[in-house]
């Protein structure tokens, strides 16, 4: 079992949810995995718990990814750290599947030097978000990380916070307004695959901004987007 090899000539690639292809998404695990491999960037999801610690799950609860009922921001960090994930088969015997907090995923980014792409999932307020770059500022690596989220006002809050902060506006099928907010407030875009056309392409490179698309698992797809000029392809199992 590996990842999918494809033509990626200058495309950066970014594992999502860490390489969530081969290892369960967002664990210390699948970010090794994408480490030890030739990805750019590994991708993740960020809430904060009820205690104000920070940690790493995409749906907010654990049900899908741990057959439990814990809700993440209703929880502490203690209750949450002694939930056991599935395995990739459904088995949850391997202990070292927990939900990881930021600072254990900036430090294994650090460690295998690859990016941080890390998705701002919902509304954060400023204090808030001042507490997550002090803890990226612990292992001095802010300057490898990339904001995401579909949330415009939590980049918006960001960048009054780090000015010159590389962000991408996630999104899928986008209005000509948030398009054009989108460039005017100079965020890259991330798009659903399927929602790029040519001319969103070309406007943002024209504005000096780049193109990630996301979740691209099909080559020949892959390999199409590479060619129409895309700058950064997002996959849970393609390298």
């Amino acid at each position: 079992m590996n990842t999918i090899k494809f033509n990626k000539k200058n495309v950066k690639m970014v594992a999502h949810r860490g390489v969530s292809g081969l290892e369960r998404e967002n664990t210390n695990a699948a970010f090794v995995a994408a480490g030890n491999r030739s990805y750019f960037g590994v991708e993740t999801d960020l809430y904060r718990t009820i205690d104000g610690h920070y940690v790493l799950l995409h749906d907010g609860n654990l049900q899908r990814v741990g057959n439990d009922a814990l809700d993440i921001p209703n929880s502490t960090l203690d209750t949450i750290r002694h939930a056991v994930l599935l395995d990739k088969d459904g088995t949850k015997d391997r202990y070292d599947l927990r939900v990881p907090t930021l600072l254990e995923y900036i430090k294994i980014c650090k460690r295998y030097e690859k990016y941080c792409v890390l998705e701002l999932k919902g509304d954060f307020p400023e204090e808030q978000i001042k507490e997550m770059v002090e803890i990226i500022n612990t292992q001095d690596y802010l300057d490898h990380v990339i904001f995401i989220s579909f949330w415009f006002g939590s980049l918006v809050t960001l960048r009054k916070v780090l000015p010159k902060q590389k962000a991408q506006f996630l999104c899928g099928e986008i209005s000509e307004e948030f398009l054009q907010n989108t460039i005017d407030n100079k965020f890259d875009l991330d798009i659903h695959y399927g929602c790029l056309t040519d001319d969103m392409i070309k406007r943002f490179h024209d504005a000096g901004l780049e193109v990630n698309v996301w979740t691209v698992d099909n080559p020949e797809i892959a390999e199409q987007l590479v060619e129409r000029g895309v700058d950064y392809i997002t996959s849970n199992i393609l390298e």
